[in-house]
């Protein structure tokens, strides 16, 4: 048992990321971006087929060998037998083949997308460039978020525009129950 222990790695560094050797192959490769709970699984299976280790064995158990067997699998899925349905660019634009992405190139080819979008002034690319949502929702409510509040006055302006008496109310002036000053005077002389 102290054997396992010492031959255990902590964190293992694969495809440009530290994962958790503590855990099982598919459950460390979900902190990849890019790499889904299904993903991860189909990922794990394949490399389980091509090296007969069990899939649910940790990742800090795996040699150096092992873990670029794992890499390879991430950098090309196809050729181990992954369906393409689970890849993340079915028919890319670019290529037009189905590739799977992960950390810095899925990043960099969603910022792409976003791009072509803007630059062929697209329904979806003006409104990503200004901010506001692309597929339907209502803006009278939600979607604010750049500007000040609507409809909610500060503290500091409510005290500007208040007018500067000392005492309150007026001497003379009625008092209504539940009312301020202005707005008794506002009644008194409609009656």
């Amino acid at each position: 048992m102290a054997e396992e222990k010492e031959n255990t790695r902590y964190i293992v560094r694969i495809a440009g990321r530290d994962l958790d050797g503590t855990k099982s192959i598919d459950r460390s490769l979900r902190a990849i971006k890019g790499i889904s709970h299904r993903m991860a699984q189909s990922i794990a299976i394949a490399f389980e087929k091509k090296s007969s280790v069990v899939y649910k064995t940790k990742l800090g158990e795996l040699t150096e060998e092992q873990g670029k067997e794992l890499e390879e699998i991430l950098a090309h899925p196809s050729a181990y037998g992954i369906p393409e349905w689970a890849f993340n660019r079915q028919n890319d634009n670019s290529t037009g083949k189905s590739i799977h992405l992960v950390t810095n190139e899925l990043e960099f080819a969603k910022r792409q997308d976003l791009q072509k979008l803007s630059e062929i002034k697209s329904y979806k690319g003006l409104r990503l460039g200004w901010g506001l949502p692309v597929r339907g929702q209502r803006t009278k409510s939600t979607h604010r978020g750049k500007g000040g509040v609507v409809g909610v006055m500060k503290k500091e302006a409510k005290q500007a525009m208040a007018p500067k008496a000392a005492g309150g109310a007026e001497k003379g002036a009625p008092a209504v129950a539940g009312k301020q000053p202005e707005k008794a005077k506002a009644l008194e002389k409609k009656k």
